[in-house]
């Protein structure tokens, strides 16, 4: 076995509120060592642990907003969220359930609580991801992904260890059902206690978990808790965790696009001019329209 160790485990930062229904540690990008480079294609990653929100008539959520140069990925594990866009694409996710949107030349969008839950209240969790798109893609025409649960695909573990749920890339050969520009493997693991789960992904890949539900033990040694992130080493391929509880984990790992990245808010392009001319865009209403 061709081990990949662990470079570092990070405890969530102090939590921070997105618009006013999303509580959110933010992971990536956080610190030289998770910056948007190290972690390229993945760079962003804002967790919203569990946490409970009281009834209300009017859904919490984030209102429009502009996004150009790259996708958005929300995998939602409770609650449930409303999404608009301004090229149509749009719908609710539930737990389980994953919204894909590609962003690229430019979109509107906002988030919301979907109003059932909003009036009922509840424990609400999530995970957005921001996956970089290569240049040669950034300026492509924008497209959503609906995932629900019952559409990925799933990889049962030996001993009724739990269950490998795969959104994109693949798990000892079954492929996920999303659709991505460069090469990325991402799934959920939900192990049951005493389950384990090998994974195996090219020594240069980034590749990272996030613990979400439970506690687990990676390579048989290393103890990480709820609401970790484990960012591994690009050396060796092959890792384990296993489950000394019922555990849910977030695993990634995907090819670097090495390009330079340059960032300002709701953009990622790869040059000051190219954000310039995003903003330019923006303001002269090329980003379509969405009523907030």
């Amino acid at each position: 076995m061709n081990t990949k160790n662990i470079e570092l485990v990070a405890a969530p930062r102090p939590p921070h509120f997105v618009g006013d229904g999303f509580r959110v540690h933010n992971f990536i990008p956080s610190g030289f060592r998770l910056d948007m480079q190290r972690m390229d294609p993945f760079i962003l990653m804002d967790y919203n642990s569990k946490f409970y929100f009281p009834p209300s008539q009017k859904p919490k959520g984030v209102g429009v907003h502009p996004h150009r140069g790259f996708e958005t990925v929300t995998i939602a594990y409770q609650g449930k969220v409303a999404h608009h866009d301004s090229s149509g694409g749009g719908g609710v996710i539930s737990e389980g359930g994953v919204q894909w949107m590609t962003a690229a030349s430019g979109v509107l969008h906002k988030e919301y609580h979907e109003e059932e839950f909003s009036k009922n209240g509840g424990d609400f969790q999530m995970v957005q991801l921001w996956v970089n798109l290569p240049a040669k893609d950034k300026m492509s025409k924008p497209k959503y992904q609906a995932l629900n649960h019952q559409d990925l695909a799933k990889v049962s573990l030996p001993d009724k260890g739990g269950v490998v749920e795969v959104i994109a890339g693949e798990y000892q050969g079954t492929k996920g059902p999303a659709s991505t520009f460069t090469k990325i493997h991402m799934m959920n693991a939900r192990l049951q206690k005493g389950g384990k789960a090998n994974f195996s992904f090219p020594a240069h890949y980034n590749s990272c978990l996030l613990v979400v539900e439970g506690s687990v033990t990676v390579n048989d040694s290393e103890a990480v808790p709820t609401d970790h992130f484990v960012l591994f080493e690009n050396e060796g391929e092959d890792f384990t965790v296993s489950a000394p509880e019922n555990a849910v984990v977030l695993i990634l790992s995907g090819e670097p696009i090495n390009e330079p990245i340059a960032a300002q808010g709701p953009f990622v392009m790869n040059s000051r001019e190219e954000l310039n001319q995003a903003i330019a865009d923006y303001n002269m209403g090329k980003f379509g329209y969405l009523e907030d």
